[in-house]
């Protein structure tokens, strides 16, 4: 087991992650298994002192910390925990930081023993010699029973300049055997991320994050291309929910994302379609953005009592003392399965954002 100092980027996140495993059920050798996972996949940076500013200005967080967590629900069941990494963070550029994170990649597959040939085949266009941010790519772990995580990596699809990002797109699908998937898509106003699925997974999905400003609940509804898709009505009122009164007409601070999930290449459709609300720009502070995740929850059925112990497991301030700590919900349905609730927590390590007596208007992209 891998020592983690206490002041440390390592010792405080791999913290936090061991009191998350408790809250998922996790028993405690998978979770040492994972806090070990977590600091190896931070590598130099694990040992930064917390008194140091963030090793990276990364785009994984809004405070620069380069880890994330969230639990995804379903009904009946203990929520998935996931973790978030930005493996090169504190490499000193965006192409040593792709380099180490391959790497990092690489040596899962290793331990792990999975393929990687997916990834290989798109590093080109992906991680370039001299790639445009504002990420290179990013890992995450869904962390099972037996200390054997689910591997996903995160990529950059303006790599090569924004506006090669629907050309990436559209070619990396191609290479991966979905040649008509990107026609499938609906209108967006961004490409921020295209992710995939490495290793031991039932059915491997590419997925196609989608950016869309001044979101409505209706247009919100009308952006699923999954056959059967979720009830519009279920979509619309799930932004409504997570967003507030600013839902009564357009999300116009940080943007809504939505998520295209692409796991068969006969009908050229997605199998899957997630919707993600930054809530934490549409709420005051915390405890509100909690009261809402609640409500979405036992709506579809869903044990809300995980998310409320997590977090503080995650951070000892109170939830009206600051914003952000919930970032993102998310309302996933993937074909023939039963929809998912996913809840995006913040380290918060290196800052907490003071809560909002009228939330502002964010320009920044989003994360996730």
């Amino acid at each position: 087991m891998i020592a983690a100092r206490a002041g440390t980027l390592g010792g405080h996140t791999a913290g936090q992650l061991r009191r998350l495993c408790a809250v998922a059920g996790l028993d405690p050798t998978d979770t040492d298994t994972y806090a070990d996972v977590l600091l190896t996949t931070l590598g130099p940076a694990a040992e930064r002192p917390l008194d140091l500013p963030p090793p990276s200005r990364t785009f994984l967080s809004d405070d620069h910390t380069p880890v994330e967590y969230s639990l995804s629900f379903t009904a009946g069941a203990n929520p998935a925990l996931r973790v978030l990494l930005e493996p090169g963070c504190g490499a000193g550029s965006l192409a040593r930081g792709g380099r180490a994170a391959l790497a990092a990649v690489r040596e899962m597959a290793r331990r792990w023993e999975f393929s990687t040939e997916r990834l290989d085949d798109l590093e080109d266009l992906f991680l370039p010699p001299s790639p445009h941010g504002p990420l290179a790519l990013w890992i995450a772990l869904e962390l099972r029973p037996g200390g054997v995580p689910q591997v996903k990596v995160y990529l950059n699809p303006a790599a090569s300049g924004p506006h090669r990002a629907a050309r990436t797109v559209r070619e990396a699908l191609g290479r991966l055997g979905h040649e008509r998937a990107f026609e499938a898509l609906p209108p967006a106003d961004g490409y921020p991320f295209l992710a995939l699925d490495l290793g031991d997974w039932e059915a491997p999905r590419v997925k196609v994050y989608l950016k869309h400003l001044d979101l409505s609940a209706a247009e919100a509804a009308g952006l699923c291309r999954t056959e059967p898709g979720p009830p519009a009505g279920e979509v619309a009122a799930f932004l409504h929910t997570a967003a507030g009164a600013a839902s009564a007409s357009r999300l116009d601070r940080r943007p809504g994302l939505t998520c295209h999930s692409f796991t068969e290449t006969d009908s050229g459709l997605p199998s899957g379609f997630t919707l993600h609300i930054p809530v934490r720009d549409y709420v005051r502070d915390d405890a509100e953005a909690l009261d809402r995740a609640r409500t979405v929850l036992a709506g579809h059925g869903m044990d809300a009592g995980p998310l409320t112990r997590a977090l503080p497991a995650v951070t000892g301030r109170r939830p009206e003392d600051g914003v952000g700590l919930i970032a993102y919900l998310a309302l996933a349905h993937q074909r023939g399965r039963p929809p998912r609730v996913t809840a995006y927590v913040s380290s918060e390590t290196y800052a907490v954002r003071p809560p909002a007596p009228t939330p502002e208007r964010i320009d920044a992209q989003p994360v996730h």
